[in-house]
């Protein structure tokens, strides 16, 4: 099991962060709290969990143990697989998914794209008991990830693609938060996926 890596961010895309490990570029699958917390040039630490199946090797990072804890925990759940598990991590925090779970909130759980009232609940029951394991979630750095000019709107929708929503309701968001790139031309992807997050799950 690969737990942890550290090295140069080399590459930063909508759900995904490459690292240079000594020469080795090692790209993982991340939430956008944890894209938006990194930049390209600088070093970084990712805590990470491996997805084994039996034709492929996926490597999913994030910036907090309590996050590689909660997807993980969220998988141990009957009919969860690791791209629902992370759609869950980017839409509630770990914290949140604590409280959630703990206080059988099925409204809360039913945000996240692809969980509906009866998944809500069969997680509840299934999560509750272990769920008080998850700490609370450290202050994520707001560091701006490099973004091109021209691709940042596709970028953005892909990863929302990517996590569950429909390409409507991804676009849609889109524009929903295009005035935070013009506001501020160096916005990074994590946060304009951060905050089209926030505009899906009201």
């Amino acid at each position: 099991m690969i737990a942890q890596l550290t090295g140069t961010v080399i590459a930063v895309g909508g759900t995904w962060v490459v690292l240079d490990l000594s020469g080795l570029g090692v790209r993982a699958l991340c939430t956008p709290a944890t894209v938006a917390s990194v930049r390209v040039g600088e070093p970084t630490t990712l805590h990470t969990s491996l997805v084994v199946r039996e034709d492929s090797l996926t490597l999913y990072g994030f910036t907090s143990p309590d996050e590689r804890d909660a997807f993980e925990l969220v998988q141990s759940a009957s009919g969860i697989g690791p791209k629902i598990a992370q759609a869950v991590v980017s839409v509630l925090p770990p914290e949140e998914l604590r409280v959630a779970i703990s206080q059988g909130n099925v409204a809360a759980l039913t945000r996240v794209p692809g969980i509906g009232p009866k998944g809500a609940q069969k997680m509840i029951i299934e999560l509750k008991d272990r769920v008080n394991a998850l700490g609370a979630v450290p202050n994520l750095s707001a560091g701006a990830a490099s973004l091109p000019a021209e691709d940042w709107r596709e970028q953005v929708a892909s990863g929302l693609e990517s996590l569950g929503w429909g390409g409507k309701d991804a676009h849609a968001a889109v524009e929903r938060v295009a005035h935070l790139r013009e506001e501020d031309p160096a916005v990074g992807i994590g946060d304009l996926m951060r905050a089209a997050l926030k505009s899906l799950a009201r």
